[in-house]
């Protein structure tokens, strides 16, 4: 099924033909250079499995995004329930993900904010953040691109102290 249709891109459900490139993306060094390690077959497989679950239960998720002109997968783009402890959490984020060879396009800006126009109006979210390490230049400006706002600084509680990526940058938005 298709949940969003911008110009050039479908945000759409997981399919098993994505699993592979879906594998691809997150070993990719470059691709993963803001998370702190890239993820093996094994731990992408059970991302995936997660994502499947969020859908299920919430009715929502990180959408499987392809290109509409050749329907290549490119990544993700979409909603994820941030559980971990936080005073901001729990919360909906908004977030993605895309295979190197898209980016510089402008498709995370156009489906993130495709992605807040349907969450905000298709499901109901009053509200929804996003947050990456501080040095994430590039999400960091898809955020403000999309309209959300800084809030504030602060340690990732799931990221060594001591990791370059332990200090993040918190975006809001609310309708």
């Amino acid at each position: 099924m298709i949940y969003i249709e911008t110009s050039r891109l479908h945000l759409r459900d997981w399919e098993e033909t994505d699993l592979e490139p879906f594998r691809r993306l997150n070993r990719d060094v470059k691709v993963m250079k803001y998370f702190p390690k890239t993820l093996s077959a094994e731990e992408t497989n059970k991302f995936y499995q997660s994502i499947v679950s969020e859908f299920n239960e919430c009715g929502f998720g990180l959408y499987a995004v392809e290109e509409k002109e050749n329907k290549e997968f490119m990544g993700f783009i979409g909603f994820h329930r941030a559980i971990f402890e936080a005073d901001f959490t729990p919360c909906i984020e908004i977030g993605w993900r895309l295979k190197k060879e898209a980016w510089g396009k402008g498709y995370a800006t156009e489906g993130a904010g495709a992605c807040l126009h349907y969450g905000f109006n298709e499901l109901g979210f009053r509200d929804v953040y996003s947050f990456t390490a501080e040095i994430n230049k590039p999400s960091i400006n898809v955020m403000k691109k999309i309209g959300l706002s800084f809030i504030n600084n602060f340690d990732h509680p799931k990221v060594e102290k001591n990791s370059p990526l332990n200090k993040h940058v918190l975006y809001y938005i609310n309708q």
